[in-house]
C-alpha cells in the first residue's frame, strides 16, 4: 500500500523548528532561510488541517499536535540517517571513473596506481584522460583532477600539488656530443619539443618566456617539433630528439630514474595548483573517500 505522507522537506522544517523552538536556529541547521521554514511549516499545518505551533509574543510554543508528533519524527529522522548510513556501507566497492589530463594521467597518477589496487582490490578505477573540462554536474565522473585557482561550484575540492615548476628536460646523451648542452645559448644547436596546450593550460610557459628570464638571445623559437600532448613531448624528449619545457612535478620519475635531466638550474614557476573535485553529493561516498585520501597521501610521498 503506498503511504500517504506530506512532503519530507515540510516534515523536516518543522522537526528541526520544534526541536529549537526557533525558525531562526532551525534555518540555520537546515542551510534555509527562515522565510523558507516558516513556509514550510505553515505547507504541513495546511495538508493536516491542524495547527502545530503556537506564536507568542517573542516565542514559538508547540501545541498539543506538534507536542504528539515531534518525539516520533525525531525518532524517525534517526532512523532514516542510520538506513543511509548502512547504504552507504555497502558502497565500498564496485567502480570510480576519474577524469585526469592526459599527461598528468600518464607521468604523475599511473605510475603509482598499483598501490591503489593493491590497498583497495575491490574497487575497480577507471581513468578517463581527456583535456577538455568534464562537466561533474552532468556526466558520470566519481573524481577528477583539475589544474587552476580552486573554486568549482557545487563540488568537494582538495588542493593535491602545488610549488610546481616548469624547466628544460632532456635526454643525458645531449650533455655530450658535438654541441653538449652546456649553457642556455646552446639551445640554439638543439631541436625544441613545443606542445599546442589547451585553454585548460592556456597559462603554461612557452619557450620565448623561458628565454627571457634566462638571459638568452638568439635562438629561434619558431623552430622545432610540435605535440599535441605534453607527455609526447616528455617521451621524445626522453628519447633523445630535442629538448622540452616540463613540469618538475610530471617528470619526477623519469628525473629519478635517470632518463632525463635539467641541463640548467633555471625554472618558472606557475601560480595554478591541483585539486582533487568531487561533486558535493556523492564527494563522501566510501569509494570516493578512499582514492582522494590515497591521492592526498601520494602528494605526500
Amino acid at each position: 500500500m503506498a503511504r500517504r505522507l506530506p512532503p519530507l522537506n515540510a516534515l523536516r522544517a518543522f522537526e528541526a523548528a520544534g526541536r529549537h523552538l526557533s525558525f531562526t536556529k532551525a534555518a540555520a541547521e537546515l542551510h534555509v532561510t527562515p522565510a523558507a521554514v516558516s513556509h514550510q511549516v505553515k505547507a504541513l499545518e495546511a495538508y493536516l488541517g491542524a495547527p502545530l505551533f503556537r506564536r507568542v509574543t517573542r516565542a514559538l510554543l508547540l501545541t498539543d499536535a506538534g507536542q504528539a508528533a515531534l518525539p516520533l519524527l525525531y525518532d524517525g529522522f534517526d532512523r532514516l540517517e542510520l538506513a543511509v548510513e548502512r547504504m552507504r556501507a555497502h558502497d565500498t566497492g564496485g567502480e570510480i571513473k576519474v577524469s585526469a589530463a592526459p599527461t598528468f594521467a600518464a607521468k604523475w597518477l599511473v605510475p603509482r596506481l598499483d598501490r591503489f589496487r593493491a590497498a583497495h582490490p575491490e574497487i575497480d578505477v577507471r581513468i578517463d584522460a581527456i583535456n577538455r573540462l568534464v562537466d561533474l554536474g552532468r556526466e558520470d565522473v566519481d573524481v577528477a583532477i583539475r589544474y587552476g585557482l580552486g573554486g568549482y561550484p557545487g563540488c568537494r575540492e582538495d588542493p593535491l600539488l602545488a610549488d610546481e615548476a616548469i624547466a628544460p628536460m632532456c635526454s643525458p646523451a645531449l650533455l655530450e656530443g658535438t654541441h653538449p648542452l652546456r649553457e642556455p645559448a646552446d639551445l640554439r644547436w638543439h631541436t625544441l619539443l613545443h606542445v599546442e596546450f589547451s585553454v585548460q593550460f592556456s597559462s603554461w610557459p612557452s619557450w620565448d618566456m623561458w628565454l627571457r628570464a634566462a638571459g638568452v638571445d638568439g635562438v629561434d623559437t619558431s623552430r622545432g617539433v610540435v605535440f599535441s600532448q605534453e607527455n609526447m613531448a616528455i617521451q621524445a624528449a626522453v628519447e633523445g630528439q630535442g629538448v622540452t619545457l616540463a613540469s618538475t612535478i610530471w617528470t619526477k620519475e623519469d628525473l629519478a630514474a635517470g632518463r632525463l635531466v635539467r641541463p640548467f638550474e633555471v625554472s618558472l614557476p606557475l601560480n595554478f595548483s591541483y585539486f582533487i573535485v568531487s561533486p558535493a553529493a556523492t564527494a563522501d561516498r566510501p569509494k570516493v573517500t578512499a582514492f582522494r585520501d590515497w591521492l592526498l597521501a601520494e602528494a605526500v610521498r
